[in-house]
This record gives structure tokens, C-alpha cells and sequence, in this order.
């Protein structure tokens, strides 16, 4: 298995540039998801990986290994692509042999590997069918097993899970993750769904219109979003903002006044700024009825989901969402106080919205 090393990856098409002075390091074994919306150009990242594209400046490394000019058949990575990409005449075992027998393996070998990670992906009993004879669920195993039939060194997945319903979705995400740490496998995971990122990395890369925005553990970008677009494509419902003034130890928030955090106090001062976006996520916060400390505001709408709900406060012209016990109950309009847990606060910056303490 490998490391590898991204510097100063600029990838352009024509005048527009889809990849902006990237570096990234991806350690020996690690599980790195690449985050992003759609045009973020996550994918153009994992293909220049690929080496399908060619960086337009900077180098690409595999270990100490300069693989910038080397083709993708030379760099042993295994794609998985995210239409699966199998061929409909070919049997599910000729799909998954094929890259085997592009290297002209013996025939015994490519046996023995083909069934060894069929039933790796539990889909021993399905070889002799045609793709068209599988459910969305199978095709997508076997795109896996053929990008692990090679043994590559570094494997490498554009949204394989997006054509996959709901649960499907979740069932072979926990499989995929369990395998890779199984083989000990490098794996780069492009994809925009957030659940999926904080499901199975064990680092996240934010990628926003060809920058990398943070880098870190899903529960580091989760809970400490660099930027304020972190914070808002993160979570189910996204990270709150509301804007705030600094006056003297507090935070006002229209009529509203929350002390300010301990962590903070010293780095507002420091920085000398006066206006402020008070982000905090809906499940660290509470709903209380009437006026007290807090944010104040009137119950806008609310959302049953079973063992909990959303509700959704107006604070003058900002709504916050919070999340509620399911048993508690609310009326439109109703007076009410939202409190934050003061550790889970994240002050940024109205201007730059990147976070206060990555100012310093």
C-alpha cells in the first residue's frame, strides 16, 4: 500500500481552472473522502490521482515515486466508477477477471482470485450471470471486486454509491468501509454526500470550487468547520448562523444578549472585531419555552421524526432549527428561548466567514 503526496495541483480546462494549487498528503492505509458539491471539483481530483488527467502544474507522488507522467495502467489504482461501468456481454465473472487478464495472468490464478474476492463481496453465487440479471445493489459489488481483483495499491471510488436507494445505500457503505480496513488498502472516496464522508473516513477533504477548504477527522470538521461553508454543508440540518455584535462580554443577536464563550473572549480581543456570525449545531442547543438568557425568538414551525423533532424558531429575521424531545409540545408563535451549549458555539468572521481561531 501506498502514501500519497499532492503538490501544488493545478488542473486547468482551456480558461477555466478546475483544480486551484492543491496539496494534499493521504497516508498508507487511510480511508480519505474527498467532500464537496457538485462542479467542486472533487472528481477531476481523483482522476488526475488516476492519472486519467494530467495536472496542469505541481506533482503527484506514490510513496517517494514521482507518478505525475506515469499512465494509469503503470500506477496500479483501482477505479470504481460511479455508472459501475461493466460490460453487458460479459458474465459477472468475465467482468470481475478482465483487468486479470489484461496482465495475461495464468488461467488457474485468475480463477482463484476471482472467486477469493467474490466471496470477499458476497457474490460468489451470482459469477455466471449477466450484469443485466443483477439488482443495482450486486452491479456495484461487482465494479468493487474488479477494482480489487488487481491487488492496486491505491483505490480509488467516484460516487459509487449514489445510484444505490436509501438503505441499500447504508448496508454497502458499511461493507466497503469494513473492507478496506481489511485489506489495508489506501482508498480516496469522492462524493457529496455528507453522511456518507462522516460515515466512513477517517479524514474528510472540504473541496469548494477547486480548493481544499479543510482537511481533517469528521468529527474535527464536523464540529470545528474552518469556514463557514464547512459548517452549512455538513449535518442534516446544516450548522446555524445568525449574525451578532460585540458588546463589551456579550454577543447581541437583535434584541437578543448570550454571553460570550470563555474559549473566545480572549481571541475577540485580540482580533478587535465587533461583528460576528455565531454558528451552533441544531442538536447542541435546547428549546425552552418563554423569555430567558438566550436566543429569543417565536416557534416558526416544527417537524415530528419520530424519536425527536425539529423545531424551527424565528430569531427576528433569522431561523434557527434545534432539535426537541418528541414528547414536548409547541404552538406557532409561541415565546421561546433557545439555549447553546457555550462549548459547542463557533465564532467566524462576517467578512472572511473563516472561524476566529484560524485567524490567528
Amino acid at each position: 500500500m501506498v502514501k500519497i503526496t499532492l503538490e501544488n495541483i493545478t488542473k486547468k480546462f482551456g480558461d477555466f481552472t478546475a483544480l486551484d494549487n492543491i496539496n494534499l498528503k493521504i497516508d498508507d492505509r487511510e480511508f480519505m473522502a474527498l467532500l464537496g458539491p457538485s462542479g467542486s471539483g472533487k472528481s477531476t481530483l481523483l482522476y488526475t490521482i488516476a492519472g486519467i488527467y494530467k495536472p496542469t502544474s505541481g506533482r503527484i507522488y506514490f510513496d517517494d515515486r514521482d507518478v505525475t507522467e506515469v499512465p494509469p495502467k503503470d500506477r496500479n489504482v483501482g477505479l470504481v466508477f460511479q455508472n459501475w461501468a461493466l460490460y453487458p456481454h460479459m458474465k459477472v465473472f468475465d467482468n470481475i477477471a478482465f483487468p486479470l487478464e489484461l496482465r495475461k495472468a495464468p488461467k488457474q490464478e485468475i480463477e482463484k482470485k476471482v472467486i477469493e474476492v467474490a466471496k470477499m463481496l458476497h457474490i460468489e453465487n451470482l459469477l455466471d450471470r449477466y450484469p443485466w440479471q443483477l439488482s443495482g445493489g450486486q452491479q456495484q459489488r461487482v465494479a468493487i471486486a474488479r477494482a480489487l481483483v488487481k491487488e492496486p495499491d491505491v483505490l480509488l471510488l467516484d460516487e459509487p454509491l449514489s445510484n444505490l436507494d436509501a438503505l441499500l445505500r447504508i448496508e454497502v457503505r458499511a461493507e466497503l468501509k469494513r473492507l478496506q480496513k481489511e485489506l489495508g488498502i489506501t482508498a480516496v472516496y469522492v462524493t457529496h454526500d455528507q453522511a456518507e464522508a462522516l460515515a466512513m473516513a477517517d479524514r474528510i477533504a472540504v473541496i469548494r470550487e477547486g480548493k481544499i477548504l479543510q482537511v481533517g477527522t469528521p468529527d474535527e470538521v464536523y464540529y470545528k468547520p474552518k469556514y463557514k461553508f464547512v459548517g452549512g454543508f455538513l449535518g442534516n440540518p446544516p450548522m446555524n448562523f445568525v449574525e451578532a455584535e460585540v458588546e463589551n462580554d456579550y454577543l447581541r443577536v437583535y434584541e437578543s444578549r448570550i454571553p460570550v464563550p470563555g474559549q473566545y473572549r480572549g481571541l475577540i480581543e485580540k482580533l478587535g472585531i465587533k461583528e460576528v456570525l455565531l454558528g451552533f449545531r441544531p442538536h447542541d442547543a435546547e428549546v425552552v419555552k418563554g423569555i430567558s438568557e438566550g436566543l429569543v425568538g417565536e416557534v416558526y414551525s416544527f417537524e415530528p421524526l419520530g424519536r425527536e423533532q425539529i423545531v424551527t424558531v424565528s430569531v427576528d429575521k433569522a431561523f434557527v432549527k434545534v432539535f426537541a424531545p418528541e414528547g414536548e409540545h409547541f404552538t406557532f408563535g409561541e415565546k421561546v428561548t433557545v439555549k447553546i451549549r457555550e462549548d459547542r458555539i463557533v465564532l467566524f468572521d462576517k467578512k472572511t466567514e473563516k472561524a476566529l481561531e484560524f485567524l490567528v
